[in-house]
């Protein structure tokens, strides 16, 4: 199974297409900045304690950019940037906009899975993280689903079109 991503121009009419077998995801401008701007509470799957990290450096702009940040790592127990991590999503003790997944495609099953548990509203995974299948459960169970997108970049990029039509 591919998965075929298309881009048509010029924003703010961007769509992004992911043909999945016979599921089609379709993801707006429109539709990826709900996800982002009406969301207060980011849980960050994989999160490093290292600066040099891809998850550290995102994680650090969501927070500067006004985003509850919740570091999720078992494997932490200091907190990063003052922000006290959560071994797993289960043990997050607030509700959850998005759930942004740094870990390898082989766990997106499983934190999908604790995604629907906690009621989270997205399911958000970076550059090159794809499960399909798990992209399904997600979205039969109300999820909105971005796959294989930085959250930081998208961020970046439709706030500044917020910006220019303000």
């Amino acid at each position: 199974m591919r998965i075929i991503e298309t881009h048509a121009a010029p924003l703010p009419q961007v769509a992004a297409f992911f043909y999945v077998e016979e599921l089609l995801i379709m993801l707006s401008d429109y539709d990826l900045s709900d996800v982002l701007f009406e969301s207060r509470t980011i849980a960050v799957v994989g999160m490093s304690d290292k600066p040099a990290r891809d998850s550290y450096a995102v994680a650090c702009y969501l927070k500067r950019n006004g985003y509850q940040v919740i570091p999720v790592n078992p494997n932490l127990t200091k907190p990063v940037f003052g922000l006290q991590p959560c071994p797993g999503l289960r043990a997050i003790p607030v509700p959850v906009d998005i759930v942004s997944v740094f870990r390898r495609s082989a766990f997106v099953s499983e934190i999908v899975t604790d995604a629907i548990a906690i009621g989270a509203k997205a399911i958000w995974t970076q550059l090159g993280v794809i499960d399909q299948e798990a992209a399904r459960r997600a979205q039969a169970a109300g999820l909105k689903v971005v796959m294989d997108r930085c959250i930081a970049v998208e961020h970046r990029r439709l706030s500044r079109y917020a910006l220019a039509a303000a």
